[in-house]
């Protein structure tokens, strides 16, 4: 049973940057609505970066209003100039019907497409390739003010660039987009788009179409744009985009950027981006405050978004690839998570026939480099700081053997607490 109304809900989890009526929150509470909320097909996968409008969704479908997740299949031929400083480059048919495809599977994670309240997922390609050019400027074109689009931010902004200004083509896309809440307020009833507050321009002139050609009353709410404490863009690391596809960005990855995060700014994450209670959120916010070596709410976020994202075998997986850091078990760890572990780490390549030749194993890591000499090696292992895939190794007449591979023909020796060097066999 849910104990908090939606706009509560949002509120204290710090999703409501604009809304356009402020009798929204009764209404969301009196009636069920449907709502949408757009995608960006330029990719087959989202990033991170999309997360926070996705849990928008979820919130609003798990208080018993239906959601559209809207993929612009055919917007995305256009391009939202939306905080943008230069237009992107042109996709295909087939790239985006690609990308939509992909992005059809993230959404599933998140949204039910069963039950009273299913979720629809939509692409606008079916409604604007259809258009008539004509008919789109005398019907739709005919109630939008240039001297208003030129105002726009967005717009102003990029006509101010010299270099490379703004295309008549991205320039049209606040048209296709208000006629997106127009249709689907025809077809499905729609009332209600979000987004993120740098859609609110785009929002309020889909309203004003429907209310003008439907005489519709429609609403508009927006979340914030999600920035790190000290300012600077979200959703990226050194690698760039943090993607919801385990091909792009594995699950241990994945992991480890949001066990990562500083204290300044995990606690408006485990808001953001979790289904964690109020009690429980503020449960590790005092955590942070009391005992912050402990990270305890980093562990957690990362363990309820990589769940979210990649379900519990690859959440799995990812810790038991950020234990294996700290001297736990690699035997169970896949080739993939392995190189992505150590694959920065100094290494040393051999012949696999190396395996079969009963070569000492102090022999073989002074030939690799890990030790200078082999009396530095006996020293170590006698001081119990030689580690082979964390098993420590004892005896100084020890073999290098198959036995000691583990997946992808290689193996991880450890000197002291932190010091790991690859030996890689082909």
């Amino acid at each position: 049973m849910l104990l908090m109304s939606l706009f509560n809900e949002l509120d204290w989890r710090g999703f409501i940057k604009q809304m356009t009526h402020e009798e929204l929150p009764a209404i969301l509470d009196k009636e069920r609505l449907t709502f949408y909320c757009g995608f960006d097909p330029t990719a087959d996968s989202l990033h991170i970066g999309s997360l926070l409008p996705i849990m928008g969704l979820a919130h609003f479908q798990r208080h018993g209003h239906r959601p559209i997740a809207l993929v612009g299949g055919g917007t995305g031929l256009i391009g939202d100039p939306s905080g943008k400083t230069r237009e992107r480059n042109m996709l295909s048919l087939e790239d985006v019907a690609h990308n939509v495809e992909g992005i059809r599977g993230q959404l599933e994670r998140f949204l039910d497409f069963g039950g009273a309240n299913a979720a629809l997922l939509l692409n606008n390609a079916e409604w604007l390739c259809e258009i008539k050019l004509l008919d789109f400027l005398r019907d739709i074109g005919k109630h939008f003010s240039i001297n208003m689009m030129l105002n726009r931010d967005s717009v102003r902004m990029r006509l101010e660039d010299r270099d490379h200004g703004i295309s008549y083509t991205e320039f049209s896309y606040i048209l296709l987009q208000s006629y997106d809440f127009l249709y689907l307020n025809e077809k499905y009833d729609c009332r209600l788009q979000i987004g993120g507050a740098d859609q609110w321009g785009n929002i309020v002139s889909g309203m004003d179409l429907a209310r003008r050609l439907r005489n519709a009353s429609t609403y508009g709410l927006t979340f914030p744009l999600v920035t790190k404490a000290d300012g600077s863009k979200f959703g990226k690391s050194e690698g760039g985009n943090i993607w919801l596809d385990a091909e792009r960005t594995s699950p241990y990855k994945f992991y480890q950027f949001w066990v990562n995060q500083t204290d300044a700014d995990v606690c408006r994450y485990l808001r953001y981006f979790t289904f964690l209670s109020k009690n429980e959120v503020e449960e590790l916010d005092r955590q942070v405050a009391e005992a912050p070596h402990e990270r305890a709410a980093q562990r957690a976020l990362a363990s309820e978004v990589t769940r979210l994202v990649h379900g519990e075998t690859a959440l799995a997986n990812a810790i038991a690839a950020s234990k294996a850091m700290f001297g736990g078990d690699l035997s169970a760890l896949d080739e993939r998570t392995l190189h992505e572990i150590f694959d920065e780490m100094p290494s040393a390549e051999f012949s696999n026939a190396v395996l079969h030749e009963e070569r000492p194993l102090l022999d073989v890591l002074v030939e690799a480099g890990v030790f200078a000499s082999k009396g530095e090696a006996r020293r170590l292992l006698k001081n119990g700081g030689l580690y082979v895939n964390n098993q420590r190794v004892d005896a100084e007449d020890q073999k290098l053997t198959p036995t000691l591979l583990l997946a992808g023909g290689m193996s991880v020796v450890r000197t002291g607490k932190k010091n790991y060097h690859l030996l890689k066999f082909v």
